[in-house]
């Protein structure tokens, strides 16, 4: 049994970019970067795609990386993770976005650390200084948290809100990716959508509503998503810089 299982949720029909996990980046399907990135981490003691597509499917069994079918109608990327949970036992289950190929093993080391830390921990997640461009993007979701590192919200809105204009509030960006433990990760799938969850489209949210503690680990740097059309020239030349491809 794998103590700490990485899963990449791989939906085709993503909304603002269709079929974008097999978008080309530099002539390989973005997935293969993902896939790549992910295997690149010694803390994953295996690497899983879930998917509910063929084609997604086919070039996983072609490149000979692990792959689950997953029901199509399942709805966030949370929900795959937790279909692979009930076929797979794990310790720990990373989520690692589809559309994040530039993971590094740092992050990795950032979403684990809380959990050395007591057996308290359910489930964690990462942020990193929001750059200024970003502060009032809201594509760029911002994070707040407590002194202990427990996540208190999440807002595409600009949060903390500097009221008298100081210009000393610091902005962090959160990044997708998650871990979990085995029983935070099967109680996920029990809880109903909530209404902040709803109103901001951010499934994290869902934990915090129903008082499930999301611990923020921070990293020096950031990953950069792939969303729109513009993000992919932006990914090109960050991967051709890192692998000079």
């Amino acid at each position: 049994m794998p103590t700490t299982l990485g899963v990449i949720p791989a939906r085709l029909a993503s909304t603002r970019l269709p079929r974008k996990v097999l978008r080309p980046l530099l002539g390989r399907p973005m997935l293969a970067w993902v896939v790549q990135a992910a295997l690149r981490c010694p803390q994953l003691d295996e690497v899983v795609v879930a998917t509910d597509s063929e084609e997604v499917a086919a070039l996983c069994h072609e490149n000979g990386w692990l792959c689950q079918m997953t029901d199509p109608d399942l709805p966030s990327g949370t929900d795959r993770m937790r279909a692979v949970a009930l076929k797979r036992e794990a310790e720990i289950y990373v989520n690692i976005q589809g559309d994040e190929p530039l993971l590094q093993p740092q992050h990795i080391d950032a979403l684990l650390a809380p959990f050395a830390r007591g057996l308290h921990v359910e489930c964690t997640t990462v942020k990193t200084p929001c750059a200024p461009e970003n502060v009032n993007n809201p594509n760029a979701v911002k994070v707040v948290n407590a002194t202990d590192g427990r996540a208190l919200y999440f807002s595409r809105a600009t949060i903390p809100y500097d009221r008298d204009g100081t210009g000393n509030a610091v902005y962090w960006k959160h990044l997708g990716l998650y871990a979990y433990r085995r029983e935070a990760l099967l109680r996920f799938g029990t809880l109903a959508a909530s209404p902040l969850e709803q109103t901001e489209r951010l499934e994290q949210l869902r934990l915090l509503e129903n008082g499930l503690a999301l611990y923020v680990e921070a990293v020096d740097f950031d990953t950069v998503g792939v969303d729109t059309e513009a993000d992919i020239p932006r990914v090109e030349a960050l991967l051709r810089e890192r692998f000079g491809a």
